[in-house]
């Protein structure tokens, strides 16, 4: 008896011990494993006194969602939370979930650097996904450059700039002004052109491009050049003048709401696509929802992507887009590259093991994404994109259809040249 007794308060301190370091360790596992999901100390990923806390890191959204640009912008919001939704659901970026502070452009350029300005100095935001307009761009660009901030830009643009300090996930000139007059030039054997335009930086200086390429190369003529304030509304008097210089080529770079006018009174006044060719590198399926696919139908289109794209990657990208936005909803060019934005400063952040913005820098260059909605990018050395250019002829529908691709284009921004 007196064995039995021993060997049971035996068995019972040994029980004991091993229900205590099988707790021991749990507990130690258990916090490794916390430790483990929360990323790296806060110390060693944000040197430079970004808004990175253990669990969270705050980024700006930076669009109009106001004013005449709201029409073209809207979408680009839209893609950049529903890209920093989705990261978040995978658990964030070096294990902190993102948050953002989203300010309004508000279509007025000195409010972009403004609002720049709070974000960057105030806020402290690891990055800034925004702006549209060349212009805002501009009004920006020395903000971020002064408080080292970082800049994902997702408008297809004029190119002439590289800076340290902003990512282009859009289309540069080479990638989109020269190959879709060389398209065209091809295609519908044109020899003369009509430049028109918005009055500011972009359409000027992308129609400044244009018109050396027609000249230069293709040996074309550019029969008249025209701009307009943003918001204008009345075209009468320069369609009278297309009308009697009869172009081969109406190559048009209005922008915002403007575009609603423009085509309603180009079809009220006759000028419709089975007479008249009409290319535009500013007119996706964010303005087309407003202008109206029975206005644009038959003119073409030069961007990147169109929503139609027939691809995988581009079918769960609507998908999930209209799961969210709603099934009415559309994608637009731009509002594709903004979605890469997130991704794009995802991938770097990771790469380096840092949100400082220097580090992220240095890591992007080759960064590649193979599950962009356009089918592939790559981040090259100079900040833009490896891109496809593509040709949407437009429908009734307000879809485009896409008639034309081609290879994978380098980034060029500084084509010899056109400066």
């Amino acid at each position: 008896m007196r064995n039995n007794r021993s060997e049971v308060r035996f068995n019972s301190k040994m029980r004991k011990s091993i229900v205590a370091l099988a707790l021991l360790v749990y507990g130690t596992l258990s916090a490794s494993l916390a430790s483990y999901a929360a990323g790296p100390p806060t110390a060693q990923v944000n040197t430079t006194g970004l808004a990175v806390t253990d669990d969270a890191v705050t980024v700006g959204i930076l669009h109009s969602v106001t004013g005449t640009m709201a029409i073209s912008e809207a979408g680009s919001v839209e893609a950049e939370k529903l890209a920093i939704d989705q990261i978040n659901e995978m658990g964030g970026v070096l294990g902190r979930k993102i948050k953002i502070i989203e300010e309004d452009g508000a279509s007025d350029w000195p409010t972009f650097a403004e609002k720049s300005k709070k974000l960057l100095e105030k806020d402290k935001v690891a990055s800034v996904m925004g702006c549209w307009t060349s212009a805002s761009r501009k009004a920006v660009l020395p903000v971020f450059e002064k408080n080292n901030g970082l800049l994902y830009y997702p408008t297809f643009y004029e190119g002439l700039e590289q800076s340290k300090n902003v990512f282009y996930t859009g289309q540069e000139a080479t990638q989109q002004i020269l190959a879709g007059l060389n398209w065209i030039a091809q295609e519908k054997k044109a020899k003369t052109f009509y430049l028109i335009g918005s009055d500011y930086i972009w359409p000027r200086t992308s129609n400044k491009i244009a018109r050396k390429h027609i000249e230069n190369v293709l040996k074309g003529t550019v029969v008249g050049e025209e701009y307009y304030p943003l918001g204008h509304t009345n075209f009468g008097s320069l369609i009278n003048k297309i009308k009697s210089k009869k172009p081969d080529v109406i190559y048009s770079i209005v922008v915002g709401g403007s575009n609603v006018a423009w085509y309603k009174q180009l079809k009220a006044a006759g000028i419709t696509s089975d007479k008249w060719n009409l290319l535009t590198i500013s007119v996706t399926e964010d303005e087309v929802k407003g202008i109206g696919g029975e206005n644009v139908d038959g003119f073409y289109s030069m961007m990147k992507y169109f929503q139609s794209l027939d691809i995988d990657n581009n079918k769960k990208f609507v998908a999930a887009f209209k799961k969210k936005w709603g099934a009415d909803s559309v994608i637009g060019d731009v509002t594709q590259a903004a979605y890469l934005g997130p991704w794009l400063w995802k991938a770097a952040v990771e790469k380096a093991g840092s949100f400082d913005v220097d580090k992220v820098v240095a890591a992007s260059p080759g960064i590649e994404l193979t599950t962009a909605p356009e089918g592939y990018v790559k981040i090259h050395a100079n900040h833009h994109l490896w891109s496809k250019a593509r040709v949407g002829k437009w429908k009734k529908d307000g879809q485009a259809e896409v008639i034309y691709t081609s290879e994978l284009i380098e980034p060029n921004p500084f084509p010899a040249g056109y400066q």
